[in-house]
């Protein structure tokens, strides 16, 4: 029997019945699923009579003949999927119910689509580059890895900081700033780019540095090779700070070292055939569109 996990938090319920739909199909066609426990909580009801319907919550308790992990959300929904497609070296594929959608790609609309690809498995698989924590270790709980960024951040309304960045052992600038993103090209799109940071193509080789809300006006982003380590020490006025990787969040202390450098690992990206990185970046941004009126 195949196996499918699917990922979530909750459902809008405009999208439930589409989802619902989703699972019976799947159902039909003699897939074990398994169901996130949140995400089974919040939609129970619509699996009242669906005994088949698994649950699970940790790694342990992951299936372990799972093929794929569907994340059901938006790209929020699909980093915390990641952690358990990463553990389990799976694919994991993003149904958007979220709003705007950079990997969580496949709409609501396309779900009948996406449904007939991964039953015939004829999905195309994207390996992304991850970014990992290497010093401090075991900082954040589980992995250590990320698939869009690591920021470091000022704390409440406190004064801005200062972060000395270095690559490798060569000095690349003190941002005096609200904080520091270290992005990946898939990260790009994310906070980066909402910092005035550059979009970056997937399999570029490629990090970008984009402070927050700087201090100098004439300190802008800079991409940097992902074969160099990027190491940041951080000082300021209090004794703790921000540190995020993707969606976890952690408190750090001030002169703590940090090293950031490219993981051996990447996370396999399921993607309908007609569905590309070029193809998303220009719906989304609505890139070709003439928006004047």
């Amino acid at each position: 029997m195949r196996c499918i996990a699917v990922y979530g938090r909750q459902i809008n319920p405009e999208h439930a019945r589409a989802i619902q739909n989703f699972l019976d199909v799947l159902l039909a066609k003699d897939f074990e699923i398994y169901v996130y426990s949140e995400l089974h909580a919040n939609v129970k009801s619509y699996f009242s009579e669906r005994s088949q319907i698994k649950v699970y919550s940790e790694v342990s308790d992951f299936p372990q003949n799972a093929e794929i992990v569907i994340s059901i959300g938006g790209d929020g929904t699909l980093l915390q999927a990641s952690v358990f497609a990463l553990e389990c070296d799976l694919p994991v594929v993003g149904l958007n119910t979220g709003r705007l959608g950079f990997l969580s790609a496949i709409s609501i609309e396309e779900i009948e689509e996406a449904l007939d690809e991964l039953v015939k498995k004829e999905f195309e698989i994207d390996e992304r580059v991850l970014l990992e924590l290497a010093e401090p270790q075991g900082l954040f709980d589980g992995t250590q890895l990320a698939l869009n960024e690591f920021t470091l951040h000022k704390k409440d309304s406190s004064s801005m900081i200062t972060i000395h960045a270095y690559l490798g052992d060569e000095f690349l600038n003190s941002y005096w700033a609200d904080g520091l993103i270290i992005a990946t090209p898939t990260g790009s799109t994310a906070y980066s780019l909402s910092c005035g940071g550059p979009i970056i193509a997937p399999g570029s080789e490629n990090f970008v540095i984009t402070p927050i809300a700087p201090h100098n006006l004439n300190v802008r982003p800079i991409v940097v090779p992902d074969d160099r380590e990027i190491v940041l020490h951080i000082e300021g006025r209090e004794d703790l700070y921000l540190a995020s990787l993707d969606s976890r969040n952690v408190s750090i202390s001030d002169g703590v070292k940090i090293r950031l450098k490219k993981a051996q690992k990447k996370l396999k990206l399921a993607t309908l055939p007609e569905t590309t990185y070029l193809k998303t970046i220009r719906k989304k941004l609505s890139w070709g569109l003439d928006i004047r009126n």
